[in-house]
C-alpha cells in the first residue's frame, strides 16, 4: 500500500444503518395491541422494513435534495400552475397512499382502522416527513367533507382509495385523490375569522366564484382543497377543485412556493383566487364549525410525526453510539452517554405512548363513544403542545450524540433537526393550543372530567403521579390564560406519567415519574439520577444496540 494511501483508511466510523426495521419499537407494537389495531402488526412490520430499506431512505433523501420546482405557464404561455416533483416524491407517496396512509381508514369499518394508519405512520414517517402533509390533509378533509353529504358521495369513496394518481384531471375521472388545505391568509394567520377571500354565490345553488389570496397553501397539486371564505353569511368552508368537471383549469394561480426552514421535499404555495369555482361545505357562516373534525385528525398527526421523529433521531444516535469508540470504550457503553440516550428513550416512548392513545381515543370516538370524544378534544391538543414542543429539544441532542457527524448533511440529522419545529407551528403554534384546551374546559366542561377519568386509572400506583394529579386540580382551579403552557404542560407530563404507569415495566414507569414529575431532573437531556435503571430502559428502547 502507497503510504500516502493510508491516511485516507477510514476506521472507527459506523456501517451504514439501513437496512432496518423501523417497526422494531416495543412501545409502537404494544401500543397497537393495547389500542385495538393488533391485526395491523404484520402490516405495520412490513411497512417498517420498507421504510428502514436501502432504497426507501434513499427516496427521502433524494426529494429533500431535488426540491419541487414552480411551473406558472407552459411553453406556449397558457397558465398551467404546476409543481414538479422528483421521482422519489411520487414512489414514496405512491407507499403512503397504497399503504392506507392517507384516507382510506375512514372506509374500514374494522374496529382499529385509524390505529392502524396512525402505527404506519410511526413507522413509514422514518423516511420523510415532507409527504405526510398531502397523505395527513387528505385523511382530514373526510370528516369535513361529510357536513356536505351530496359531495361526499362523490368525492369520499376517491378521497378513500389506495390508488395514487398524480396527474391533474377531473377528480371524478380519477382513480384516487389528494386533498389539501387553504385556510391561513397574510393578515390572520391561525386567526382565520379575519380572512378577506370573499364567495360571491352563483345562480346555481351551493356554487361560489371566490376571490383573494392564500398565504400557505401546501401539496398545490392535491386534486381537490377545502377553503375558508367569506360569504354574505360569514366564514364559511369550500370545496375547491383544481380542476372544474369540464376538464378545465379552475382558477388558482400559484404566485410563489415558500421558501422554508425544512420540510423542503414538500411544496407550500400562496394560491390567488379570481372567479374561482367553488362548492359550499356545510352551512354559510359556519365554517370554523365544519373544519374542526379536519383540525382534530390533524393535529393528531402533528403529535404522531414528532413522535416518529424522536424515535427516529434515536435510532439514529444509538446506531452511531454502539459503533463509535472514544477515550478507549464504545460511546454506548459510557456511563454518561447512557445516561443521555436512556433519558431520549423515555422521552419517545412517552410521545409514543400518548400517540396512540390518541389514535385510540380518534377510533373509538369515530365510532360513537362519548367519553372518548371528550378525550380527545382535550387530549389531542394538551399532546399537540407537549410533544411537537419537545421535539426541537430533543432532536439537537440526538444529533450532538454524533458529534460533529451529526452537524453534516450527509448524515441526515440537520434535516431532521430543520423538520422539528414545523409540527409545533403546523395546525396552531403552541400559544393557539394552549389556549384551545383553555376554550374547551370553560365551553365543554365535559372534557376536564374525561382527563381525570383517565388519570383514575393509574390512581394509587405511584406517589408522585397522584401528587401531580393534585397539583393539576389546583392549576385547573386558577386557570388563565397567562399561564395556560403552564397548564397543558402539567396535563401533559401526568397524562405521559399515567399511561406509562399503567403500561411500561416499572424502570421506565419509575424513571419518568421521578424526573418529569418529581423534580430529580436536570434542565437538558442525560440528566437522569443514579438509580435510574438505564440498561433496562435501553434494553427497551434499543434491543439491537445495547
Amino acid at each position: 500500500m502507497d503510504s500516502t494511501s493510508a491516511t485516507h483508511d477510514v476506521t472507527n466510523q459506523p456501517p451504514p444503518l439501513a437496512p432496518y426495521d423501523a417497526s422494531e419499537d416495543t412501545a409502537l407494537l404494544e401500543g397497537l395491541r393495547r389500542e385495538g389495531a393488533g391485526w395491523a402488526e404484520g402490516d405495520v412490520r412490513r411497512l417498517g422494513r420498507l421504510a428502514g430499506s436501502a432504497e426507501a431512505q434513499e427516496w427521502a433523501e433524494l426529494a429533500n435534495r431535488h426540491e419541487p420546482v414552480l411551473r406558472t405557464h407552459d411553453r406556449y404561455g397558457h397558465r398551467v400552475d404546476e409543481v414538479e416533483f422528483h421521482p422519489s416524491w411520487h414512489h414514496l407517496m405512491r407507499v403512503a397512499v397504497t399503504e392506507g396512509q392517507a384516507g382510506a381508514p375512514w372506509a374500514d369499518d374494522r374496529p382499529g382502522a385509524h390505529v392502524a394508519r396512525t402505527a404506519g405512520g410511526l413507522a413509514w414517517g422514518h423516511t420523510d416527513a415532507g409527504h405526510g402533509c398531502p397523505t395527513s390533509m387528505t385523511y382530514a378533509a373526510v370528516p369535513a367533507l361529510r357536513h356536505q353529504p351530496e359531495l361526499a358521495k362523490v368525492y369520499e369513496p376517491l378521497l378513500t382509495a389506495r390508488e395514487y394518481d398524480p396527474v391533474l384531471r377531473v377528480p371524478t375521472e380519477k382513480r384516487g385523490l389528494l386533498a389539501g388545505m387553504g385556510m391561513t391568509e397574510k393578515q390572520g394567520g391561525s386567526d382565520v375569522r379575519t380572512n378577506s377571500t370573499t364567495a360571491t354565490p352563483t345562480a346555481e345553488p351551493g356554487v361560489y366564484t371566490l376571490r383573494g389570496h392564500k398565504w400557505f397553501t401546501s401539496a398545490p397539486m392535491c386534486d381537490v382543497f377545502l377553503v375558508l371564505a367569506q360569504a354574505p353569511e360569514g366564514l364559511s368552508c369550500f370545496l375547491v377543485p383544481r380542476i372544474l368537471p369540464d376538464g378545465s383549469r379552475n382558477t388558482f394561480r400559484i404566485q410563489r412556493l415558500k421558501d422554508k426552514l425544512g420540510n423542503r421535499s414538500n411544496a407550500s404555495s400562496e394560491p390567488e383566487f379570481d372567479g374561482t369555482v367553488a362548492w359550499l361545505v356545510g352551512p354559510e357562516g359556519r365554517g370554523v364549525k365544519t373544519i374542526i373534525d379536519m383540525v382534530n385528525c390533524t393535529r393528531l398527526d402533528c403529535v404522531m410525526m414528532s413522535a416518529t421523529l424522536m424515535r427516529k433521531t434515536l435510532v439514529e444516535a444509538g446506531h452511531h453510539a454502539r459503533h463509535r469508540s472514544a477515550f478507549g470504550a464504545r460511546l454506548a457503553d459510557q456511563p454518561l452517554m447512557r445516561n443521555v440516550l436512556a433519558d431520549l428513550a423515555l422521552e419517545s416512548e412517552a410521545a409514543t405512548t400518548l400517540t396512540l392513545r390518541l389514535a385510540g381515543a380518534a377510533d373509538r370516538a369515530v365510532r360513537g363513544d362519548e367519553g372518548e370524544q371528550a378525550f380527545r378534544r382535550i387530549a389531542t391538543a394538551v399532546g399537540k403542545y407537549w410533544v411537537t414542543k419537545r421535539g426541537p429539544a430533543f432532536t439537537a441532542e440526538a444529533l450532538e450524540c454524533l458529534g460533529g457527524n451529526g452537524y453534516v448533511e450527509d448524515s441526515g440529522m440537520p434535516r431532521h433537526y430543520r423538520e422539528a419545529p414545523l409540527l409545533s407551528i403546523w395546525e396552531g403554534s403552541g400559544n393557539v393550543n394552549a389556549l384551545d384546551v383553555l376554550r374547551a374546559l370553560v365551553k365543554e366542561p365535559g372534557t376536564a372530567d374525561a382527563l381525570f377519568a383517565e388519570l383514575a386509572l393509574a390512581q394509587g400506583a405511584d406517589a408522585r403521579l397522584d401528587a401531580a394529579v393534585t397539583r393539576l386540580r389546583g392549576l385547573l382551579a386558577s386557570a388563565s390564560e397567562t399561564g395556560a403552557r403552564r397548564l397543558v404542560e402539567q396535563m401533559a407530563l401526568t397524562l405521559q406519567a399515567s399511561l406509562l404507569v399503567r403500561h411500561a415495566p416499572a424502570p421506565v414507569a419509575d424513571a419518568f415519574c421521578a424526573t418529569r414529575l418529581g423534580g430529580d431532573w436536570g434542565h437538558a437531556f442525560g440528566t437522569l439520577p443514579d438509580t435510574a435503571g438505564l440498561g433496562a430502559i435501553l434494553g427497551r428502547a434499543l434491543p439491537g444496540e445495547h
